[in-house]
């Protein structure tokens, strides 16, 4: 495993952190068993990922809390995440205690290192730092938890506009970003500015459906095409991304994207999801390869560097499919 220094927390995380929602919720969301999770997460540990990225709102906190149990704490890097909908007002403050109370619980510890604000949409912006971060400050100081952070919406905000009022208020430590290789604007909207603020960055939708689906690759080819963000051939040809899979390049379009964000500059940890142990195995393989050929990166920022939003699918479930 690699590790690198988290912005400016110190932290030491491995590039490749344990993403504990999306569509998999580390196997529970596809039929597997509570133990089968928390197997999955310790396996991971054993392969030197020490950064677990969990949230109020996925449901697999216990399932992380006891993952842990027997791991000596200060040798583990634990996020979560608490959702306060825009509509709570002034009470927002106090829910986002409450929620913070409760992930503890959950847990088992007696702190979490990185406290982060979940999908956080530009509107609600406002009430996250003017009444919900001055609260959970106070938190801070009683020693819950060690740094505070922001997760944008994604597809509710693939301008990032989000977490470029973030990284510029000096609040939050971490920010969560959306960046892949059909989704490449980060790199010069958030990334100069997490670099020159010393914002630790969490990237997420490294890979997602669009990856991982070639159903809905070619459906997103199609609709690009269709409106002329994209050439027609490119959603005619029976293998578009075909050009990443050759020697001495990657294998599999999943091992391509990961690799593709991996080596951006401005970015820390890739997060990844998955319920498979051989999957958990292939993903950090991947994480760890070096970076694309140089011309097969050229390649993907002419074809798509100027698309923006695209592939950005949240779980129903979670924050993210709306704006509030």
């Amino acid at each position: 495993m690699e590790y690198i220094t988290l912005g400016r927390t110190g932290l030491k995380v491995s590039v490749a952190g344990l993403g504990c929602g999306g569509f998999s919720r580390l196997g529970l969301g596809t039929g597997k068993s509570e133990a089968e999770a928390v197997a999955l997460v310790r396996q991971a540990l054993d392969l030197g990922v020490n950064m677990l990225d969990t949230a109020a709102v996925y449901g697999t906190e216990s399932i992380v809390g006891e993952a842990i149990r027997a791991v000596p704490r200060e040798n583990l890097v634990i996020a979560t995440k608490a959702w306060i909908p825009r509509r709570e007002g002034r009470s927002a403050a106090r829910r986002a205690v409450q929620s913070l109370d409760h992930s503890l619980k959950q847990l088992g510890t007696d702190y979490i290192d990185i406290f982060q604000l979940h999908g956080v949409s530009p509107g609600a912006y406002g009430q996250a730092r003017d009444i919900i971060a001055p609260a959970l400050l106070k938190e801070r100081e009683k020693g819950k938890f060690k740094f505070l952070g922001a997760t944008e919406t994604g597809s509710c905000d693939p301008e990032h506009e989000m977490v470029r009022l973030a990284v510029e208020d000096d609040l939050w430590d971490t920010v969560m970003v959306a960046f892949h290789m059909m989704h490449q604007n980060a790199r010069s909207r958030v990334f100069p500015l997490t670099i020159a603020n010393r914002v630790g960055t969490l990237l997420m939708f490294a890979v997602r459906n669009i990856f991982s689906k070639p159903e809905r690759l070619a459906t997103a080819l199609h609709e690009l095409s269709a409106n002329g963000k994209l050439p027609r051939w490119l959603a005619e040809t029976p293998n578009p991304l075909g050009f990443l899979i050759h020697e001495g390049g990657a294998r599999t379009i999943t091992e391509a994207a990961y690799r593709f964000v991996r080596h951006e500059p401005g970015v820390d940890v890739v997060l990844f999801g998955t319920g498979e142990p051989r999957h958990l195995r292939e993903n950090i393989a991947s994480i760890l390869a070096p970076p694309l050929p140089p011309a097969n990166r050229q390649t993907l920022a002419k074809l798509f560097g100027r698309l923006v939003g695209v592939g950005l699918d949240p779980p129903y479930s979670m924050p993210g499919r709306g704006s509030s």
